[in-house]
């Protein structure tokens, strides 16, 4: 598998919106009895830019573990290649034991997605497509395949460069 250099992406003039996936009650056992922390799963992104990202916090109180989370998420944005409807072609992303199928769709389908891959794709600002989680429901290892298959989608350019070929030679 092709190894996938990201790109990190400015926070400067985006309009980042974030969505919580998920929290976490966290508790560690010590000598003195329990410590309780929460953990959190951030998705943010600028649809208009389409750019997506996603971090997680941990803190011993709920909104502390989100501005973490939130701060992790900034760190860790990418640019998603897309047309103005859809995706370009189908792809697969895994990550553990998760595996999430995301296929284009005509325009007006909608995101048909279930929950962490729904936030992923509408943060990312793609407004059609049709995805199918496989494998662990674990939202961790939802999210990140959701965003490995986004880092593999490629635009025309970008094919046409790997094969040597002109733009217009490329196939619809």
């Amino acid at each position: 598998m092709p190894v996938n250099y990201i790109k990190k992406t400015d926070v400067g003039g985006l309009n980042l919106k974030e969505q919580v996936i998920s929290i976490n009650r966290v508790t560690k056992v010590v000598k003195g009895g329990k410590n309780l922390s929460f953990a959190a799963l951030i998705v943010i992104g600028d649809p208009g830019a389409k750019v997506v990202g996603f971090g997680t916090g941990k803190a011993r109180e709920v909104p502390s573990a989100i501005k973490k989370g939130i701060e992790a998420a900034k760190r860790n944005l990418r640019k998603v290649h897309v047309t103005e409807h859809s995706i370009l072609h189908p792809v697969l992303g895994r990550f553990g034991s998760g595996q999430v199928l995301l296929k284009p769709a005509p325009a007006g389908t909608g995101v048909i997605a279930g929950g962490p891959v729904r936030a992923v794709m509408e943060a990312a600002g793609i407004p059609n497509v049709v995805t199918k989680s496989i494998g662990s429901h674990n939202p961790h290892n939802v999210v990140r395949a959701a965003v490995d298959a986004l880092e593999q989608l490629r635009d025309r350019g970008e094919v046409a460069d790997l094969r040597g070929l002109p733009v217009d030679r490329l196939k619809a």
